[in-house]
């Protein structure tokens, strides 16, 4: 009997190619879950507890919540030789490249001071060093002395002290905890799986992230929240908006930021993002910047709608806007989204190794036909 013809997919749209218990896009109806809990219901829940639960499927206890904090704090100090390191990247690289190279080149610590496997614990450890080196390669790019984190802040407390030199205020912190816990895990994303095809091949964790990181880094990825941001900035107004849709639209270019992939309806965490922007744009060129991204949306809506079809915008399309007035710069943008979506390739590459198989798919050969070498005879 002959053989099924296999499945051919180009995109691997729709097809299954693993389990998971992280988290649960149901893009039908627009719901995101992580580790069961709607996403609604992390946000507003401390950064760090997210963290955990999304690593190991459980809220931390409180001995456990004070040691992660500590962790965390303790491996966002860069060491002379993390700096050294740093100066040597050149100074028009992206901050996404320059993750991409330099994760790999972290020495990792030996000792377990968690009681969480060392995998975990080297993956935590990573994740913090990300957040020192995003602060730190944003000094170096303005000519300004790097700074460390101080025990007993909070998390985010530290990073945007070390990214601005003036301590945040507490609405600054929790607004960016949330936009961070909205993106921090998004199922078999690119990034995710890109990771897990490296884990794989049993390359260690610092690999695996890296190639995550490079994946994200692409404009139908991670970038599109840099490129929405830099669109709104090219546009310049939100009166100009609509014949910049109608352009784009009638010249096939894609508007970045606009419709998911996974989503048929409004993106749960653009939900939650958008009202976030209007709270934080309070300066004029942030709502400028607002506005116009607003604009762009309603416009690209209205076109849509004549073709009697829905486009929504997703997450990226909003959260330059609360970057922005967090006074982060936008080739940094993508940056953030890593510092978050670690922590999920650090659950996945967790989860992954505990079953792990080499991932390797085949591929329909459509060159030139060979004949067989017909043995000569003797």
């Amino acid at each position: 009997m002959p053989s099924e013809e296999p499945i051919f997919s180009t995109d691997l749209a729709g097809i299954i190619v693993g389990e998971t218990t992280i988290s649960d896009v149901q893009g039908e109806i627009g719901l995101l879950s992580y580790r069961g809990i709607d996403i609604n219901d992390m946000v507003g829940v401390p950064f760090l507890h997210v963290v955990w639960m999304v690593l190991f499927g459980e809220w931390p206890t409180e001995q456990q919540k004070s040691q992660l904090k500590a962790f965390m704090c303790r491996h966002s100090h860069l060491s002379r030789t993390e700096i050294d390191l740093l100066q040597q990247v050149p100074n028009g690289i992206h901050p996404m490249l320059m993750l991409q190279g330099l994760v790999p080149l972290l020495t990792l610590p030996e000792e377990e001071t968690l009681e969480i496997g060392q995998d975990a614990e080297q993956g935590l450890f990573l994740a913090a060093k990300i957040s020192a080196l995003v602060a730190a390669r944003h000094r170096l790019s303005q000519n300004k002395v790097i700074l460390q984190p101080v025990p007993g802040k909070l998390f985010h407390e530290n990073f945007l002290t070390m990214l601005h030199g003036t301590a945040p205020s507490k609405e600054q912190v929790r607004m960016l905890d949330a936009a961070q816990i909205l993106q921090m895990e998004h199922s078999y994303n690119c990034g995710t799986f890109a990771g897990r095809v490296c884990a794989s091949t049993l390359a260690p964790i610092q690999s695996c992230i890296s190639a995550s990181i490079g994946t994200l880094f692409g404009k139908l990825h991670g970038g599109a929240d840099q490129a929405a941001l830099e669109m709104a900035i090219a546009i310049g107004s939100p009166e100009k908006a609509d014949a910049y849709v109608k352009e784009c639209l009638a010249n096939k270019v894609k508007i970045m930021g606009m419709g998911h992939r996974e989503y048929r309806t409004v993106d749960p965490r653009a939900k939650i993002l958008k009202p976030m922007a209007v709270e934080l744009c309070k300066d004029e060129e942030s709502k400028n910047l607002l506005a116009t991204l607003v604009a762009v949306e309603e416009a690209c809506q209205r076109e849509f709608a004549n073709k009697d079809k829905e486009i929504w915008a997703n997450v990226e399309f909003y959260k330059g806007a609360v970057f922005h007035s967090l006074g982060i710069s936008a080739p940094n943008f993508t940056a953030m989204f890593a510092m978050s979506r670690v922590y999920g390739y650090i659950a996945h590459f967790l989860e992954f190794r505990r079953d792990s198989r080499l991932i390797r798919p085949r591929a329909r050969y459509t060159g030139p036909a060979v004949n067989p070498r017909k043995k000569s005879a003797a």
